[in-house]
């Protein structure tokens, strides 16, 4: 991985310039558009998405989530680590995945503090560009993985919520935290 231009501190700020959009909100469910041409005001967006990000505690972020319908996300699951960048995706494709299905605990910023158990491959191979619009490959494996296949989950209007197969235990944490299964879309 390439060091990332761009530079966001990794810390919360007061008023996070963009909104995050929960779940019920239709602008979720939408698929988000490629993108033709990275540019300085996609550039703006990374930023503006990285504060966001960092100021909400969470390790990624895609645009859908702050209402922009465009494939881009923000990933960074080394918090504490300034020196470690984050990983900036536009127009990511999963080419394959595998590893072992691995059941793990998800939570997700458009679902505030509802935390469940989602399986999915332990590997993935992503081609994407970056924010310099570079083409770029990677290999990733566990938790890296699974962030990117939850974040790109959002450009295709899904949330992690539609893939939780306990009925029983989904129903309940949506229920204590105020949200309704009425809105979730489960997976095939």
């Amino acid at each position: 991985m390439s060091a990332i231009s761009i530079k966001v501190p990794k810390q919360k700020i007061k008023n996070p310039p963009l909104d995050i959009h929960t779940l019920g909100d239709r602008v979720l469910r939408q698929p988000a558009k490629r993108i033709s041409k990275v540019n300085d005001e996609i550039r703006q967006i990374i930023v503006d998405m990285l504060q966001t990000m960092y100021s909400n505690d969470g390790i990624g972020l895609a645009a859908p989530q702050v209402g922009i319908n465009k494939q881009l996300l923000v990933i960074d699951i080394e918090l504490k680590d300034e020196d470690k960048p984050p990983l900036v995706m536009i127009n990511p494709e999963i080419k394959s995945s595998g590893g072992d299905l691995v059941n793990g605990e998800e939570g997700c910023l458009s679902i505030p503090e509802v935390f469940l158990d989602v399986v999915r491959p332990d590997r993935v191979e992503v081609s994407y560009r970056d924010e310099d619009g570079r083409p770029k490959h990677l290999i990733a494996e566990g938790l890296l993985a699974r962030v990117i296949q939850h974040e790109m989950d959002h450009l295709n209007g899904v949330l992690f919520v539609d893939r939780v197969k306990n009925a029983i235990a989904l129903n309940k944490e949506l229920s204590a935290h105020g949200f309704t299964s009425r809105d979730v879309q489960a997976v095939k």
